[in-house]
């Protein structure tokens, strides 16, 4: 595999990360709003500012999950089609 290919793949992989933690942090937000409400207390960042911290860290991850978009998309134009093909070997057995 060369480097290309193999920044396309590392890429890919930090994609699916981010999207595992994106899911974390949408659960972590709704478990806490659900405890705060259970205590009948509120999120006082949220209060001051508008957004939780929780709501902060899910915008933040989907902005770094959209640039990972962007550079996959612009990575797989530079590869040859036997780049591609190999890659997507590489996909199916993953």
């Amino acid at each position: 595999m060369n480097d290309r290919a193999r920044i396309l793949t590392e890429t890919a992989d930090a994609r699916a990360d981010a999207e595992r933690l994106l899911a974390g942090l949408i659960d972590a937000r709704s478990k806490s709003e659900a405890r705060l409400a259970e205590l009948s207390r509120s999120d006082i960042l949220k209060n001051l500012t508008g957004k939780s911290a929780l709501d902060n860290a899910i915008n933040s991850t989907q902005r770094m999950i959209d640039s990972l978009d962007r550079v996959l998309v612009e990575l797989r134009t530079k590869l040859s089609p036997e780049e591609i093909a190999l890659l997507d070997e590489l996909d199916k057995t993953a």
